[in-house]
């Protein structure tokens, strides 16, 4: 007989039957498909023996492939920063499909004041402004980057939240507004040359020093303040959380304001990161990014998941495109099998409601 304990009413609870933490469940999955690959690396002829995760040639001090281990991680900080953003909208039940485009026209608004003068002894031949905006402490530009993703994310949160537009169609019509910007602001030509102190922001392994501790400050923020609670309590029943007393309106606001600054910072990591900014930054960076968060076990209904279900969904992310390119699955199948995974998460994440329910 399970050992049980008697609950409020009378009611007893059985402890075999309660559920681990979703995020081992992704930690799990992520084991499994690390496993895969190594099983793929030996089996596969043309591999010769190759090991996806293990140094098997004694190129490096440690057992681990460091070089592949560093590219996993660093391909998804980028975008793993703005998946961040992203968990918070979705878990409001929102969506937000301009973080992508933000990137781009974040990068190119940042980078025109994070110009140096002078190239080689020559001034600047990409220079979008005059000598006023050359040379400006590195803050410039990542105020002036930020305070122009709050903007957009003020403008989105708005129409969503005072005017009923739908997420989906708000965010659509500003993904198509922040391409434009990118593409008008410089004519469509690449803003290059920032300081060194600009240059710093992206430089070696700094992407994912940014997107680790951008991720510990908003799990603690949604698990231990009145904003978290806030955010999952609007989630799980908006109308409940108005009759509560929360102030919906200005939370989704809010909610947009952080997910659109934290895509613009990204945006100031991947210019910095290149030293150069271009109008097609960030293609598919939303959608890979909703698909951290959904993967990472953010519900499409909103009122669940964590920061550390969508970081642990961005590793799972991070491996799986560099196994394909590991066991070198030509370009257009590894898009192909991304959609089917994504529309795989989907499908779990709408088994586990009805399981809940």
């Amino acid at each position: 007989m399970a050992d049980t304990s008697h609950g409020t009413g009378g009611l007893t609870f059985d402890k075999q039957k309660r559920s681990w933490p979703n995020e081992m469940n992704i930690l799990l999955a992520l084991i499994i498909i690390v496993a895969l690959f190594e099983v793929a690396g030996q089996l596969l002829p043309y591999m010769k023996g190759q090991s996806f995760l293990f140094d098997t040639r004694d190129r490096f001090d440690s057992i681990f492939n460091e070089a592949r281990l560093k590219i996993i991680i660093l391909q998804v900080a980028i975008i793993g920063i703005i998946a961040l953003g992203v968990t918070q909208v979705i878990i409001t039940a929102g969506i937000d499909l301009s973080s992508g485009p933000l990137v781009a026209a974040t990068a190119m608004i940042a980078m025109s004041f994070a110009q140096t003068e002078l190239v080689n002894g020559n001034p600047n031949p990409k220079a979008v402004f005059g000598l006023w905006a050359m040379d400006l402490p590195t803050i410039v530009p990542i105020a002036v980057g930020l305070t122009f993703g709050a903007i957009i994310g003020a403008i989105n949160g708005t129409f969503i939240a005072y005017f009923r537009i739908p997420p989906f169609i708000a965010t659509l019509g500003m993904f198509l507004i922040c391409r434009g910007i990118a593409l008008w602001w410089s004519g469509g030509r690449p803003v290059s040359f920032p300081t060194e102190g600009y240059k710093f922001i992206g430089s070696g392994m700094m992407p994912v020093v940014w997107f680790l501790s951008l991720a510990v400050v908003f799990q603690l923020i949604l698990k231990f303040t009145v904003y978290g609670k806030h955010t999952y309590a609007i989630g799980s029943n908006e109308e409940a959380a108005r009759m509560s007393g929360i102030n919906v309106k200005r939370h989704k606001v809010l909610v947009y304001m952080l997910a659109s600054m934290l895509a613009a910072f990204a945006g100031i990591v991947l210019s910095s990161k290149g030293s150069t900014a271009q109008a097609g930054m960030g293609e598919f960076y939303e959608l890979f990014a909703i698909a951290m968060a959904v993967i990472g076990g953010i519900s499409l209904k909103g009122g669940r998941g964590s920061i550390v279900g969508t970081v642990l969904g961005a590793m799972v992310i991070g491996v799986i495109r560099s196994g394909f390119t590991y066991i070198k699955l030509d370009g257009s199948y590894q898009l192909m099998a991304m959609g089917g995974i994504i529309i795989a998460a989907v499908v779990l994440d709408q088994y586990r409601q009805r399981s809940r329910a």
